[in-house]
């Protein structure tokens, strides 16, 4: 097949994505934050990810031809997997030698190129709420585009659920048997996040192919008539804390309102270790959880992200595959107070470890506390 005949679709890799997740910093904008993040032990994920979608449009790889960046924000994996591709050219990549030399700079003037090339149908972008942000500072809503998860915060609703179902929005848009539909691009204040305040803005739209059962939708906060179903879900949870058994909290205000009920300090956006009713330890990083919880038994408070659904994968990276792994299924306690729960499409929670295995494995049905003496059973999946 001639190129000619093929589609053409944008790759732009932001390869920091995710870095500051595992180990407990929140996000990766900022030099000074991503090499904190490598000294912490942070991996690049992003390529992975980029992997994981790429694997899955297999079937018409002869279809695609991708316009991408040089190097580790796209040549690199697409030559890997031998897809067919062009690079774009610009001097800015000229330096790029490795993940600290990249910036916001590269993916807009990325995007600005790709903005302008005849007859693209369609720019990914694999990263955060960050990358989307500089995405739509050049796109806007002049063509379409796809966020392919990677990142610590994605609350944006312009990204798919998962790389692997990014595959499937890519595919049917192709064949024309999806619309386009204009998806929020929100970000928050990563220095306040770090401070356990998450003051969210919305900065545009970006038009993106819709499925609804693979869009995913942006994040909602709680509202303050789920704040009594937060503390009459805490009372039950307190009540029912086993002596000399770890928990790992995880973020959140419904999570927070069981330690509140323990006169306990919290971080509200961070992963606590509370052991016989008292906080041991706050705002851990993966090592550290790994650390505490070696030889001990262990159980895990979580509670998903309003309206998409998450329990592992979005803003708490730090309970990791290789924690999660150490833990039975049996020992997550789910808390979603009632209003939250109704915001979920088809009140079916999600996972996105960055571990598709593990992610099979502990796909199924699960108890939801979502009142004092009302539990629920969710798919997970």
């Amino acid at each position: 097949m001639k190129n000619l005949t093929k589609f053409k679709l944008g790759l732009i890799i932001n390869p920091i994505s995710g870095m500051g997740g595992s180990v407990g910093l929140k996000g990766t904008d900022g030099r000074a934050i991503l090499k904190k993040a490598i000294r912490l032990g942070a991996k690049p994920n992003a390529i992975n990810r980029t992997k994981e979608l790429l694997t899955e449009l297999e079937s018409i790889k002869t279809k695609l031809k991708f316009i991408t960046c040089p190097g580790i924000m796209g040549q690199n994996v697409l030559k890997y997997l031998n897809f067919d591709y062009e690079i774009i050219d610009h001097s800015i990549f000229n330096n790029i030698k490795d993940i600290l030399d990249t910036n916001t700079d590269h993916t807009k003037i990325a995007a600005k190129i790709m903005k302008n090339i005849e007859d693209l149908k369609l720019l990914l972008f694999v990263g955060g709420d960050g990358t989307a942000r500089d995405i739509f500072s050049v796109v806007n809503t002049n063509i379409p585009c796809l966020g392919i998860p990677a990142g610590v915060k994605i609350y944006s609703s312009v990204f798919s659920l998962t790389p692997r179902i990014a595959s499937y929005l890519i595919i049917q848009f192709l064949w024309d048997e999806l619309p386009l539909k204009e998806s929020e691009v929100l970000d928050i204040d990563e220095t306040e996040y770090r401070k356990g305040k998450l003051i969210s803005r919305l900065y545009g739209y970006l038009l993106t192919p819709f499925n609804p059962d693979f869009s995913q939708l942006s994040k909602m906060g709680s509202i303050d008539s789920d704040l009594i179903h937060q503390e009459r879900i805490a009372k039950r949870v307190v009540e029912n804390l086993e002596k000399d058994i770890y928990y790992l909290i995880g973020p959140g205000s419904t999570t927070k309102a069981i330690t509140d009920r323990l006169n306990e300090k919290k971080s509200i956006l961070g992963v606590d270790l509370l052991i016989n009713g008292k906080i041991i330890a706050m705002d851990l990083n993966e090592q550290q959880i790994l650390e505490y919880i070696e030889g001990k038994k262990v159980k895990i408070i979580v509670s998903p992200i309003g309206r998409q659904g998450f329990l592992f994968g979005r803003g708490n990276l730090q309970i990791s595959p290789r924690i999660l792994r150490k833990i039975s299924s049996k020992n997550i306690i789910i808390l979603c107070a009632k209003y939250k729960l109704q915001t979920i499409p088809n009140q079916i929670l999600r996972l996105d470890t960055r571990d598709s295995e593990l992610d099979e494995e502990m796909k199924g049905l699960y108890k939801v506390f979502v009142d004092y003496d009302e539990i629920k059973i969710c798919k997970v999946e």
